[in-house]
């Protein structure tokens, strides 16, 4: 398995915690929810293989478009 241990704050309470990011499976959409107010947290990863890179972002997904 490949994973990276990262350290966010959430989005919606600004608690921080350490997450899992497994990128074995490449690029990935997902949700897990915050351990203090257990709003969900989207978590989008990216990996990419030519550079051997792995970026993501952390996010409310609570954004409204006009």
């Amino acid at each position: 398995m490949k994973a990276k241990n990262v350290h966010v704050d959430c989005p919606h309470c600004g608690h921080g915690m350490h997450l899992l990011l497994d990128y074995s499976q490449g690029d990935q959409d997902y949700y897990e929810d915050c351990t203090n107010c257990c709003h969900p947290i989207r978590i989008t990863l990216h990996v990419d293989e030519e550079h051997s890179k792995l970026s993501y972002r952390i996010n409310a997904d609570d954004e409204q478009y006009y």
